[in-house]
C-alpha cells in the first residue's frame, strides 16, 4: 500500500497560504497520497510559546513534516532533537522532518530565494548588493547571496544592532565576502554604487504599503529583487521597472521553499516550474 503524506504548516493567521495547493497539486501530479493540514495558532487559541509542544504532537500524530512560518520559525527549536547545519547558523526553521520519531529542523528559505534569484536573474552581477531588511527573511536572503558568492553585502535595518547580530553570525562562514552593515536611512552611498538590491522586509506586501528605501535611489544600473509575494508587483518591483531594471518579484522564492521543502518530506523532486505555473495560477484569484 503507497505512504499517505500528511504534512502541515505551524504558524499564525495563515488561513489564506497558498502553499497547502503548491504542494497538493504537485502530488496529485506526482500520483502521491498527500494531504497538507493548516496548523493555525489563532484558530487554535494558542500562544506562539506553543509551538514546539506542537511540534511533538505532530510527530505524535504520525506526520511526515511540519513547514513552519511567523511568529515559529524561533520558538520551534524547542521541540526539535536536530538542526541541519543552515538551520544552525541561520537560527530559524521553516521545514521540519520526522524520521523514526526523530525531528530534524531545516531552512528552505535562503534555497528558495537562491533558486529564484538564478532561474530570474541568471546574469546578475554579485559584486556589490544592498539587502534592506536583517529579519527572519533577511537573513535567509543575505545566507543565499553569500552562498552565491557576493562580493560584498551591505545589509541595512532599521534596528542596527539585528543587522550587526546578522552579520556577526554569517561573516564567519563566508571568509571571501565582506559584510558591511547600515541604518535603513543611511543606505543611499551604497545603493548608488551597487550592483543589486533586495527587500527583504514586509513592505510593499499587502497591509503594508510603501517602499523601503527613497524610490529616487534606483537607478538603472540596478536589479532590484522583492520578497514579498503579495502582491507580486510591489511598489519598489514597479519602481524599478519604470527605471528600466531587471526586476525578481518574491513569486519564485515562495515557490523556491516550497520545492525544497517538497523534497525534504517526500524524498522526490517536484517539477519547480510545474509548481510556479500553479502559484502564478493561484495569485490571480481575488483574496477573499
Amino acid at each position: 500500500m503507497p505512504h499517505r503524506y500528511v504534512v502541515g504548516l505551524l504558524g499564525a493567521g495563515i488561513t489564506g497560504s497558498l502553499t497547502p495547493r503548491l504542494h497538493e497539486t504537485e502530488a496529485d501530479r506526482l500520483g502521491l497520497s498527500y494531504i497538507y493540514r493548516i496548523i493555525d495558532l489563532d484558530l487554535l487559541g494558542r500562544q506562539a510559546e506553543h509551538s514546539a509542544a506542537l511540534v511533538r504532537n505532530a510527530a505524535e500524530l504520525g506526520y511526515d513534516g511540519l513547514n513552519v512560518t511567523h511568529p515559529s520559525k524561533q520558538l520551534v527549536q524547542a521541540g526539535l532533537d536536530d538542526l541541519s547545519p543552515d538551520a544552525a547558523i541561520l537560527g530559524a526553521v521553516n521545514t521540519i522532518t520526522f524520521d523514526d520519531g526523530q525531528a530534524t529542523g531545516h531552512n528552505t528559505d535562503h534555497l528558495g530565494f537562491m533558486h529564484g534569484f538564478r532561474a530570474g536573474l541568471p546574469y546578475a552581477a554579485t559584486d556589490s548588493i544592498v539587502q534592506i531588511g536583517a529579519g527572519g527573511a533577511g537573513a535567509a536572503v543575505a545566507f543565499g547571496l553569500l552562498s552565491a558568492g557576493a562580493g560584498h553585502l551591505v545589509i541595512a535595518d532599521i534596528d542596527p544592532a539585528r543587522a550587526e547580530s546578522l552579520a556577526a553570525r554569517l561573516a564567519p562562514h563566508f571568509p571571501g565576502s565582506e559584510v558591511s552593515v547600515t541604518r535603513t536611512d543611511s543606505v543611499a552611498a551604497s545603493i548608488r554604487e551597487a550592483d543589486g538590491l533586495v527587500n527583504s522586509t514586509p513592505i510593499g506586501m499587502t497591509g503594508h504599503p510603501g517602499v523601503p528605501v527613497d524610490p529616487a535611489l534606483i537607478h538603472s544600473g540596478l536589479w532590484v529583487a522583492d520578497v514579498v509575494y503579495r502582491p507580486l508587483e510591489t511598489q519598489l518591483i514597479k519602481a524599478a521597472r519604470g527605471q528600466g531594471c531587471k526586476v525578481l518579484d518574491g513569486g519564485r522564492m515562495a515557490v523556491g521553499q516550497a520545492a525544497a521543502a517538497f523534497e525534504l518530506f517526500t524524498g522526490i523532486r517536484p517539477d519547480a516550474d510545474r509548481m510556479l505555473a500553479t502559484f502564478q495560477d493561484a495569485v490571480r484569484l481575488p483574496v477573499l
